[in-house]
C-alpha cells in the first residue's frame, strides 16, 4: 500500500506542520510511535488469533501425528476456506473506500479488526511449517524490518524514486503468484520469494520515510494526525506481514 508523493527538502522547514523545530521533532516522534505501537498490537492480535485456531484445529492422535479436529476439518478443508482466505482483501476494501468518513477510533478499531482476520487467514501456515521455524522466521522478519524501518526514518537520502519501481514490482509478485497457483512451480515460487523479500524491504524503508513526509507537510489536526497514524500502521504491518510470508516460504521448516 503505497501513498502519493509529496515534496521533500532535506534541512529545510516543513511548511506543513506549524510551530518550531524542538515541537516538530517532539511532534514527529509522538506521531511515528503511534504508528509504531498501532502496528505492534496489530501483530500481537494476528498472532494471538492463528495460534488459537491452530490449538482448535489441529489434535494430535494416540500415534503421535496431528490430525485436523472437525473444526479444522471446516476451518481449512469446506468452502469456508475461501471466505477466511478472502476476508482480509474486503478490509482492505473497506479501508480504501471509507477511510475518508471514518473517525480515529474506528479506523483503529477496523484495523484490529483486519488484523484478527488476517490472522485467522495465516493460521493456516502452522499447518505447513513448524512451530520453532515460524518464530525463527519471525525474529529474522522483525531484526530485518527494523533495521529497514529505522534507516527510512534517519536517511536524509530521499527515496522517493524507488516508490514507482516497487509498486511495479509488486504488481509483478501478485500477477507471478496468481500464475503460479495453476502452475504449481517450485522454481517459481522460490524466485517470486526471493524477489519479493527485496520488495518488501525496500518498500518498509520506502513506506516509514513517506510517513515521516506526510506529517511534516501536512496541516492535520489532533483527529486527522490519529487517522494517519492507523493508516501508517497499517502500511507498515503490510510490509512486515508479505515480507514475514516470503522469508517463511525460503527459511521454513516443512512439516
Amino acid at each position: 500500500m503505497a501513498f502519493d508523493n509529496s515534496p521533500f527538502r532535506v534541512g529545510s522547514q516543513p511548511t506543513g506542520y506549524a510551530g518550531s523545530q524542538v515541537e516538530v521533532d517532539q511532534g514527529l516522534r509522538t506521531f511515528m510511535l503511534g504508528v509504531y505501537n498501532n502496528m505492534v498490537v496489530g501483530l500481537g492480535i494476528s498472532g494471538l488469533v492463528a495460534l488459537g485456531l491452530n490449538m482448535a484445529a489441529v489434535a494430535q492422535t494416540a500415534t503421535g501425528r496431528v490430525a485436523l479436529t472437525p473444526f479444522g476439518q471446516l476451518l481449512y478443508t469446506s468452502p469456508l476456506k475461501w471466505v477466511v482466505m478472502l476476508a482480509p482483501l474486503a478490509f482492505i476494501f473497506i479501508f480504501s473506500m471509507r477511510m475518508e468518513r471514518m473517525s480515529a477510533s474506528s479506523a483503529r478499531m477496523t484495523f484490529f479488526a483486519f488484523a484478527a482476520v488476517m490472522g485467522a487467514s495465516m493460521s493456516s501456515l502452522l499447518l505447513v511449517f513448524t512451530g520453532a521455524s515460524v518464530v525463527r522466521v519471525f525474529f529474522i522478519t522483525a531484526a530485518t524490518f527494523g533495521g529497514l524501518s529505522l534507516y527510512g526514518y534517519t536517511t536524509k537520502r530521499s527515496l522517493s524514486g524507488m516508490g514507482s519501481f516497487l509498486i511495479m514490482g509488486l504488481i509483478g509478485i501478485v500477477i507471478a503468484s496468481l500464475v503460479n497457483i495453476f502452475l504449481a512451480s517450485s522454481a517459481l515460487q522460490f524466485a517470486i520469494s526471493v524477489i519479493g523479500v527485496l520488495i518488501f524491504a525496500g518498500l518498509t524503508a520506502y513506506d516509514t520515510q513517506k510517513l515521516k513526509e506526510m506529517f511534516l507537510y501536512s496541516n492535520a489536526d489532533a483527529e486527522g494526525a490519529a487517522k494517519l497514524s492507523v493508516n501508517g500502521a497499517l502500511t507498515l504491518y503490510l510490509d512486515f506481514i508479505n515480507m514475514f510470508q516470503m522469508l517463511l516460504s525460503l527459511l521454513g521448516d516443512r512439516r
